[in-house]
């Protein structure tokens, strides 16, 4: 059985170009883009946004679709699509502290270093010079 989850690429900008969002989750120990399982009944585009939400105090404006990416979970394959958003604001609401233990603003190229995943760095690869968040 497929496992379906959503994230996004959180972007935000600075005085020295874009940065993306990055999160250190404890249970996993891991650095790696927001993203969760869909909920039953729940489109792929709402579970993004709500996990972005969740894990990074953040309410995202939808800039559009990033791609997805899939790999072996023991469950079977999962299936992740990911959606580029902009955090036009400060923190609106408080993390979930139980999955995420730190939120940080990378740059792309230390994003590519920092990510965990191979796969996740690709995505970030591909949007990291390319989006304009204007």
């Amino acid at each position: 059985m497929e496992v379906a989850a959503a994230g996004g690429l959180l972007w935000r900008e600075f005085p020295d170009g874009n940065r993306i969002a990055v999160i250190h989750r404890n249970r996993y120990d891991d650095w790696t883009l927001p993203k969760g399982k869909l909920e039953p009944g729940e489109s792929w585009l709402d579970a993004a946004m709500r996990e972005v939400i969740e894990e990074t105090g953040f309410t995202p404006r939808l800039l559009g679709f990033a791609g997805a990416i899939a790999y072996e979970v023991g469950e079977g394959p999962k299936v992740v699509r990911y959606w580029n958003m902009a955090a036009d604001k400060e923190k609106e609401s408080e993390i979930d502290h139980s999955e995420v233990t730190e939120i940080v603003w990378m740059t792309p190229a230390r994003a590519l270093e920092r990510l965990t995943y191979p796969l996740e760095k690709a995505i970030v690869e591909v949007w990291g010079n390319t989006i304009f968040l204007k």
